[in-house]
């Protein structure tokens, strides 16, 4: 019986502590505003914009300057998640009341059901852009609309009811073009408002004649990208943005004093490469040590704590000592692949120990 009972043991330990594992893992991805672990499929390529704000604020700052985590300044808004939408939507097919020199009808639809109810939207940015420029100077006519409803009028069958967001002129150059959609943005916050947008895109004409359309629009469709830059601001993680955190060093104390030690946490060794971009780690730290009488003022402790440990010296077995606990931590800022394979940016709360105390 012995016998058997160490091996029932062997096996239901080590699968109480998966278990345990994996709620502890739920519990901090739910903190990130993920539903589980993500897995890209085929994770999109990470926008240049995303990078050059990751790296600005991972940079060391300036002497007295710190990065404001809830204000993004390459927009000038107030922010702690960005996120890039991909274009799903499809090239409309070809109908009869098309104009005949249009080059291109595309629907647009970008999938923002993702974003938590609290999040605020203070910026949302349509980019338009093409892989490459083989059209040598032609200029294009581009017309934007939103989709407001669908429609059963006529014989064609659903058409979509819409409305004119941008009428302008361009040309291929190598340049993205941009348009703010905040306000549109912030409507498609209710997924029933989200019905997308309409881009046409034909030639400009040169008085009654189309200048060279089948060879101007040749290709265009295939080299066509579309994304969406959303920021937005969760309240409930930017309650005082502007505040500044202490930057003092705890002093040398001895190796059994409560003080911060040093702890690198791989996001290899827990299984995360695949989903998060960047950092590949980071220093998060952790507290631990003694909290010995009499406190001293290096060892940032309460009034509480003072308390506690003079009463722990005079009846240590029925009052214990202070715990040493993180006191001051500062965020950091992550830019990974969330549940549908969108790229985001955002920063996290809490997350470095900086400091630590006796409580």
């Amino acid at each position: 019986m012995l016998g058997g009972l160490v091996v029932v043991l062997w096996i239901v330990v080590p699968s109480a502590l998966g278990s345990d594992i994996k709620r502890q893992e739920s519990l901090f991805l739910k903190s990130l505003g993920l539903s589980s672990r993500p897995n890209p499929m085929s994770p999109a390529p990470v926008p240049s914009m995303l990078w050059k704000i990751f790296n600005q604020r991972m940079r060391n700052p300036s002497q007295n300057k710190k990065p404001d985590l809830c204000y993004v300044e390459e927009f000038n808004v107030p922010g702690n998640v960005i996120r890039v939408f991909p274009d799903q939507g499809r090239i409309f097919p070809p109908h009869a009341d098309q104009r005949p020199s249009l080059c291109l009808e595309k629907r647009l639809f970008f999938n923002l059901s993702v974003m938590e109810k609290e999040e605020e939207l203070t910026l949302g940015q349509l980019e338009v852009r093409f892989s490459h420029n083989t059209y040598h100077g032609q200029v294009f006519d581009l017309h934007l609309y939103r989709a407001l409803r669908i429609s059963l009028k006529g014989m064609g069958g659903h058409r979509l009811s819409r409305k004119l967001l941008v009428s302008q002129s361009f040309r291929l150059l190598h340049q993205s073009l941009y348009f703010d959609l905040t306000e549109v943005g912030q409507s498609w916050m209710d997924p029933s408002k989200n019905l997308g947008l309409t881009l046409e895109i034909s030639p400009r004409s040169d008085g009654d004649r189309v200048a060279g359309v089948g060879e101007s629009c040749a290709g265009i469709q295939h080299f066509l990208y579309t994304s969406f830059l959303a920021v937005s601001l969760n309240p409930l993680q930017c309650k005082n943005p502007r505040k500044k955190r202490s930057e003092g060093r705890v002093p040398f104390t001895p190796s059994n004093i409560c003080r911060r030690r040093r702890l690198y946490i791989d996001f290899r060794d827990v299984g995360w490469q695949n989903w998060i971009i960047a950092p590949r780690g980071y220093l998060a730290n952790y507290c631990y040590g003694e909290c010995p009488f009499p406190l001293t003022e290096i060892l940032n402790g309460t009034n509480h704590a003072i308390l506690q440990t003079l009463v722990h010296s005079m009846e240590p077995e029925d009052t214990p000592q202070p715990c040493c606990v993180a006191v001051k931590l500062s965020p950091i800022s992550m830019l990974y692949y969330d549940n549908n394979d969108n790229v985001v940016l955002r920063h996290y709360e809490d997350m470095v120990v900086d400091e630590c105390g006796c409580r």
